[in-house]
């Protein structure tokens, strides 16, 4: 990525095999439970299960009251060890998420970490600043959540 790239590392542990975290991870279904206050679905390509290598989900959303449609593909795909998404479409000039599942304390470790760029330059950045940054890791937040939840709570394998 360029100039004007913001970067959002966020750590999460997780009481649960590295092989349950990823697949929680690669869930449609279980990403809109988590992301059920933005009315996030899936409207194209892979539209529930599990999502995997080269595959593409196109995502409608609510976010700051406007309706938004996104497209990510997965680009590289290293089960148990990490995945990354890209976005194809979308509001962002760039957006690329890895994801990575490391053994730790008997667990795993899950580390997200995003580069994104917003479009129209010193604009764009000012609201990076303002707002957007803050409100992306809050998402993050709230995935990782429902992904700890799931992997730890009664009844979870592994």
């Amino acid at each position: 990525m360029s100039r004007g790239t913001a970067r959002l590392a966020l750590v999460t542990d997780v009481r649960a095999s590295p092989d349950r975290c990823f697949d929680l991870s690669c869930d449609l279904d279980l990403h809109q439970r988590a992301m059920a206050a933005s009315a996030e679905h899936a409207v194209g390509g892979v539209t529930g299960g599990m999502i995997g290598p080269g595959q593409e989900v196109t995502w409608r959303s609510r976010h700051f009251g406007i309706w938004w449609r996104v497209t990510s593909r997965i680009v590289e795909y290293d089960r148990p060890r990490r995945f990354v998404d890209e976005m194809r479409r979308g509001p962002f000039a760039a957006w690329r998420h890895e994801h990575r599942f490391e053994g730790h304390g008997g667990g795993t470790r899950m580390v997200d970490d995003v580069a994104y760029r917003l479009p129209l330059g010193w604009l764009g950045r000012s609201a990076d600043l303002l707002a957007v940054h803050r409100y992306l890791r809050r998402l993050l937040e709230i995935r990782n959540r429902h992904i700890k939840r799931a992997a730890e709570g009664p009844g979870a394998a592994g």
